[in-house]
């Protein structure tokens, strides 16, 4: 009887051990959906310039460390300033965008507490503006003719995003924000000739074009970017940025 009492408690320690492990690793699959579905939905709010619904999928004021950044213009640091890009964005008529993301690589920290997840984005932006606006930007940024009595914008465009995420009040929501814009192109012309011309635009603050086309600024930022970061160039050679996460831990294990 003592060695089938032994067997028995063996057995039941083992167990309780794969239970305690299966549940670790359906907990950490379900976080890597949940956080899928945020970025997700983040993607499909932002192509139907529904920003107000955005908002809530960030973390909530006065969280510590977050931030956001899209140029070398510098980066925001404040919930305020984060928050800005999507207050009043506006949804000029026969302006289209449609930014769709593939290849993710998400990683939950050991801890269940912060994630880290990657993403490359392919689509398109167009839009119409004012002549006399179109005047303001270099030419080669338009295609031929006019629609409307305006001049047309219709390019391609690939990025890609850095996301850090926080599990806050028991929801994942969006905590460090990064976009890497690789390239554009017009329709009418290639990536390579256009890159060679546009290399200065990543150094402007431009947040979108508004109504008529007219160019709406970012506000000016909390600080300057650590180090910069620059979109494809036909001089230069492709570097791996961002990395893709790694299973780690905590936050503090991995880089920012």
């Amino acid at each position: 009887m003592p060695a089938i009492d032994t067997d028995l408690s063996a057995e039941i320690q083992q167990l309780r051990m794969e239970l305690q492990e299966a549940r670790r690793l359906a907990r950490r699959a379900n976080d890597r959906g949940e956080i899928e579905n945020l970025f997700n939905r983040y993607m499909y709010l932002h192509n139907a310039f529904q920003d107000e619904q955005i908002i809530p999928l960030w973390v909530k004021p006065g969280t510590p460390g977050i931030r956001a950044r899209y140029t070398n213009a510098g980066q925001y640091t404040d919930y305020e300033s984060v928050i800005r890009y999507h207050r009043n964005r506006p949804n000029p008529v026969g302006k289209l965008i449609l930014h769709y993301t593939t290849t993710p690589v998400i990683e939950v920290a050991g801890d269940g507490e912060t994630a880290k997840g990657v993403w490359i984005m392919t689509g398109n932006e167009s839009g119409l503006t004012d002549p006399e606006v179109a005047k303001e930007s270099p030419d080669y940024m338009y295609s031929p003719g006019e629609v409307q009595g305006k001049k047309v914008w219709a390019h391609w465009v690939w990025c890609k995003y850095a996301v850090d995420f926080l599990r806050q009040d028991g929801e994942w929501k969006i905590w460090k924000f990064r976009c890497y814009e690789l390239l554009r192109a017009p329709f009418e012309e290639n990536w390579i000739s256009f890159a060679e011309k546009n290399q200065h635009a990543f150094a402007l603050d431009l947040m979108y074009f508004g109504d008529d086309g007219k160019p709406v600024f970012m506000p000016p930022a909390d600080e300057p970017v650590p180090a910069e970061y620059h979109p494809y160039n036909p001089s230069a050679r492709q570097t791996l940025e961002p990395q893709p996460p790694i299973p780690h831990p905590t936050f503090t294990e991995t880089f920012e």
